[in-house]
C-alpha cells in the first residue's frame, strides 16, 4: 500500500474534461494549496502539511501528469503551465474556494506562479521554492554549468528519443534526482522512495511532455507577460538553494522582476527542503500568510 498523509483523506476531483486530479485533503482553516515537484507526488508535503492543518485547510493534489491524477495525452498545450494552473482554480473551486494561498516546489512552484499570472484574483499569497521563472531559467543556463540541468535539454528534445531512453533506465534515471539533489537522504525515507520511483516509472510520457512544455509553450508565455509587464501582485514568497553562487546570477534581482512584494530567503537544505528542512518551510510559509 502506498504511504499516505496522515490524517489526511484522498479523494478525485474533475477539473477539466477528462482530467481529474488525485488529491489529499486536511484541516480546516482558510485554503492552502500545495503542488509537488519533480520526480515527486503530493506526499512530499506530508511534513509541512500536517502542521499548516492545524489552522488551514490544505490541499495536496498529484499535477496532472505525476502520481494518481490523469495522464492525458499531450496534443502540445496539454502540459502548459497554464494548463496545469487552471487545473488548480478548478480544483480549489471545486472544494468551495475561490480564493487561496498556493505553494509550490519546483514544477509544482512553476505551475503555482502562472496561476498567480493568470489567475491572480484567486490566489491570495505565493510561495516558490527551489525554482526561478522559466523564462529566467534557461536564461541562467549557460556553458558548461549547463550540464547540472542536463535533464531539461533531454526532455525538450521532440517526441520519442526522450521517452525511449528514460524507459530504459527510469529507476535509474528518476533515482539519480533524489540522491543528488538530496543533502540529507534520510529524509526520503524508503517507501516514500519507492512510490516516488513508481510513481514516476508510470508517468514518463506525461513527465516528459511537462519538461518539454517548459521549452516551448511556457516559454512564450512567460515572454509576453514579461513584455505586457503582468507581475505577480500578491505577496510572494520564495525559498531557494545559493544556486546563484554557483550560476552566476542574483536569485532575488530576477524573482523581483516579477514579484515586487518578494520576501526571497537562502535556505542552507537541499532542493527537497519540504522533507529536509520542514520547518523552516512552515515558518516561511506561515509568516507568507500573515502578510
Amino acid at each position: 500500500m502506498s504511504p499516505k498523509i496522515t490524517g489526511f483523506t484522498q479523494q478525485r476531483v474533475t477539473v477539466a474534461d477528462g482530467v481529474a486530479l488525485n488529491v489529499a485533503v486536511g484541516g480546516s482553516g482558510s485554503p492552502v494549496v500545495l503542488l509537488h515537484g519533480f520526480p515527486q507526488t503530493h506526499l512530499m508535503w506530508r511534513h509541512v502539511a500536517a502542521d499548516l492543518a492545524a489552522d488551514h485547510t490544505v490541499i495536496c493534489p498529484d499535477l496532472r501528469g505525476y502520481g494518481d491524477s490523469d495522464k492525458p495525452a499531450d496534443t502540445g498545450r496539454t502540459y502548459a503551465k497554464r494548463t496545469m494552473a487552471a487545473d488548480v482554480v478548478a480544483l480549489a473551486r471545486a472544494l468551495g474556494h475561490d480564493r487561496f494561498a498556493l505553494a509550490g516546489h519546483d514544477r509544482g512552484a512553476l505551475v503555482a506562479v502562472r496561476a498567480g499570472l493568470d489567475h491572480p484574483d484567486a490566489i491570495t499569497h505565493l510561495a516558490a521554492l527551489d525554482v526561478l521563472p522559466t523564462l529566467d531559467m534557461w536564461e541562467v543556463l549557460r556553458g558548461a554549468s549547463a550540464a547540472v540541468a542536463f535533464h531539461l535539454y533531454l526532455m525538450a528534445q521532440p517526441p520519442g528519443l526522450p521517452e525511449a531512453m528514460i524507459s530504459g533506465a527510469a529507476d535509474e534515471f528518476f533515482g539519480h534526482f533524489l540522491d543528488l539533489w538530496a543533502t540529507d537522504p534520510s529524509a526520503i525515507p524508503a517507501e516514500h522512495r519507492a512510490a516516488y520511483l513508481k510513481a514516476s516509472r508510470e508517468a514518463i510520457p506525461s513527465i516528459v511532455a511537462d519538461y518539454r512544455a517548459s521549452a516551448g509553450v511556457d516559454v512564450e508565455h512567460d515572454r509576453a507577460d514579461r513584455e505586457a509587464g503582468n507581475r505577480l501582485r500578491m505577496p510572494v514568497t520564495v525559498l531557494q538553494q545559493d544556486w546563484g553562487a554557483a550560476l552566476g546570477y542574483d536569485g532575488a534581482a530576477l524573482w523581483r522582476a516579477w514579484a515586487p512584494d518578494l520576501d526571497h530567503r537562502i535556505v542552507s537544505c537541499g532542493h527537497f527542503m519540504a522533507e529536509e528542512g520542514p520547518a523552516e518551510v512552515v515558518k516561511a510559509l506561515r509568516d507568507l500568510l500573515t502578510r
